[in-house]
């Protein structure tokens, strides 16, 4: 360092008159003038500079810790979710595996039912239908006989003399008398 301010020096003092004066030429003038900022910068600023670069450096050391802290806390999350999404995931696949094996003993019991209660149905049909045959039947034998009854008694009305109507009413007495 010492040897750049020397240099510099003495360009500065060397001048075509051979004594003290102003250099003219920018390009010597810049470098003298950064030379100097430079010079005074480390020697009066070494200590400053220093200690922002430490605060920077205890900065960005105190943000990777905490990084990987965060970092850390994450994975374990992470490992715990995925532990937990397992669990989960297993837990739903046996719930729908139950859930179908249910459903179809409710859908095989209610095909049963429905085939029990379809033969209870056919078999009250069946009943109701003898039923109603059975009392057609009676029906018109009722009205056929009410039918003759009253064509029998309208003939015998008719044909029916004193004489006749006693004789039938003897004849039925006998038939009484020979039941005792």
């Amino acid at each position: 360092m010492k040897d750049v301010t020397y240099y510099l020096i003495s360009l500065a003092s060397q001048s075509p008159a051979g004594s003290f004066g102003l250099n003219t030429n920018n390009l010597v003038t810049t470098l003298i003038n950064i030379a100097v900022v430079l010079s005074l910068l480390i020697v009066f600023g070494k200590g400053f500079l220093r200690d922002f670069l430490d605060t920077r450096k205890n900065r960005i050391v105190n943000t990777i810790q905490i990084s990987d802290e965060l970092y850390s806390g994450a994975v374990e999350k992470l490992e715990k979710a995925q532990a937990r999404l397992c669990k989960v995931e297993k837990e739903a696949k046996q719930l729908r595996v139950t859930g179908y094996s249910e459903i179809e003993q409710e859908k095989l019991n209610l095909i049963n039912s429905t085939y029990k209660t379809l033969e209870r149905l056919e078999k009250k049909k069946k009943e109701t239908c003898s039923f109603e045959q059975q009392r057609a039947i009676n029906d018109v034998r009722q009205w056929v006989l009410q039918q003759t009854l009253q064509r029998v008694l309208k003939t015998l009305n008719g044909s029916l003399n004193p004489e006749l109507h006693l004789h039938t009413i003897r004849v039925n007495i006998s038939m009484l008398g020979t039941l005792k």
